[in-house]
């Protein structure tokens, strides 16, 4: 009887792999629908209501100014002891304030890194890898969140600040001079980028997806699973 047909060694192709699986784009999809829309909401809720009257944003001012801000405001205080205020900023860079003025840059970098995870989600994940597409997910909901600012308004809209107030100990500064313990002023999706982040780096080792040919392992075929090294 001849041996079942096998796929060249040291071939890297993905078992069963997530492109496959209905459940596994639905996962994708609800996640990343749910984390964008959840950061839309909150950035436009904080933009109406922290400030004492509405911050309306003009793309083409913004753009024309790299300096603008959002007008002085009180803030709104949301944990007790300090711990979390709401302050509204417009960033001209990428998260945490990094690489300001260039939102080019970082437009044509969120749209390559929402191609590569979305290949990576397809190929080189499982079907069965459901918190690695978990964690692609809620990257691809932070990256989109923040490149709809960057197109729309010209820079991302943030509001979340922790610990305001707080000085670092020792009189120690930061190499912006700010001696604040935690300076920068974020958003919902910069949570997400972080947290899908932390997902895959905890996963990363569990999740290993099994790749034909690699040492004695079978080969999953479409109607079940066989040995590489079944004889005649």
């Amino acid at each position: 009887m001849p041996s079942p047909p096998s796929r060249k060694p040291g071939s890297l192709t993905v078992l069963n792999p997530a492109w496959r699986s209905p459940a596994a784009w639905a996962t994708l999809v609800l996640v990343a629908v749910l984390g964008f829309s959840l950061d839309l909401w909150s950035k436009s809720w904080a933009f109406e209501h922290v400030a004492p009257a509405p911050v309306v944003l003009d793309r083409d001012e913004i753009l024309a100014d790299p300096g603008w801000r959002p007008p002085p405001h009180q803030g709104m205080t949301v944990l007790p002891f300090g711990l979390l205020d709401f302050d509204l900023v417009v960033n001209h860079g990428a998260v945490f304030g990094i690489g300001q003025q260039q939102r080019s840059l970082f437009i044509v970098f969120t749209v390559v890194a929402v191609l590569v995870a979305t290949f990576i989600f397809a190929f080189m994940t499982r079907a069965t890898s459901h918190w690695v597409h978990v964690g692609i997910a809620l990257i691809l909901a932070g990256g989109l969140g923040n490149l709809y600012d960057r197109i729309v308004f010209g820079a991302v809209r943030d509001f979340l600040h922790m610990t305001p107030g707080w000085d670092l100990p020792f009189n120690w500064n930061w190499p912006n001079s700010s001696t604040e313990l935690f300076p920068w002023v974020f958003n919902i999706a910069d949570v997400l980028l972080l947290a899908g982040m932390g997902i895959l780096i905890i996963r990363s080792g569990r999740d290993a997806p099994d790749r034909a040919g690699e040492g004695d392992s079978p080969v999953e075929e479409d109607q079940g699973v066989v040995d590489t090294n079944q004889q005649t």
